[in-house]
């Protein structure tokens, strides 16, 4: 992820080589992603793979209580279907949109026999899927170690990345979700950033005003893992 936030192109297709890109681009089709939009359905087949431009799509693993929990993030840096990348056609969680944006979606057969015709690809995807495993352990372990207030400046962060500029769409419920927390410890937290001047947070918009401190209200989780995306796939293009 990058330092600046300021993206609008899918980081993952920017790295594929030329003959990949060749065959993949008469595929992409592109598509607004709406909030709250389902690109994958829990135990059910994977019909597309979706590479974000702009936005933020969250996985999201419901339980036989109802309750729900976030396990992963995924915007520009990635794409929508990994399951794809192991030979599974299905998914073991629910994935849609949060922030909503803009992207591309190729037909999960098409991608499936590319990447199984390709070396280059299956290369390029089985690093990413290594750095979003990575992503999700640092997010499992953020979630016990690190207080609410820390890990909400971390998720700022994160979806500031994928976004093409210093404001986007977030209110108290989804902030609430993803961070696993009551909505009243979501007030409380985003309340004491923006009363440091790092933040602007009013009618379900958030303006990163200071950047850098942001980051340093941040736990280490989210240096953690744009460190490991920057090891396994290199600085962004």
């Amino acid at each position: 992820m990058q330092n600046n936030g300021h993206s609008s192109r899918n980081r993952l297709l920017a790295r594929l080589a030329p003959e990949d890109e060749a065959a993949l681009r008469p595929q992409l089709l592109d598509v607004k992603l709406e909030y709250n939009k389902i690109l994958i359905e829990a135990g059910k087949p994977i019909e597309f793979v979706y590479f974000p431009r702009v936005g933020v799509a969250s996985m999201v693993k419901n339980m036989a209580d109802g309750n729900s929990a976030e396990v992963s993030t995924i915007g520009n840096e990635g794409l929508v279907g990994s399951p794809l990348l192991f030979g599974e056609d299905r998914g073991p969680g629910t994935v849609h949109m949060e922030v909503p944006g803009e992207g591309y979606r190729v037909p999960a057969r098409a991608f499936r026999d590319l990447l199984a015709r390709s070396p280059t690809l299956q290369s390029l995807m089985q690093r990413y899927a290594f750095a979003l495993f990575n992503q999700t352990a640092q997010l499992v372990a953020c979630t016990h170690f690190h207080e609410v207030e820390q890990r909400c400046a971390r998720w700022m962060l994160m979806v500031q990345d994928r976004m093409p500029g210093d404001d986007f769409p977030l209110t108290h419920e989804v902030l609430s979700l993803m961070l696993g927390v009551r909505r009243s410890s979501v007030t409380v937290a985003a309340g004491r950033l923006s009363d440091a001047g790092l933040i602007d947070y009013r009618r379900g918009q958030v303006t990163v005003i200071n950047r850098a401190g942001l980051e340093k209200r941040s736990c280490e989780c989210y240096e953690a893992i744009k460190s490991e995306y920057t090891r396994l796939l290199g600085d962004w293009p």
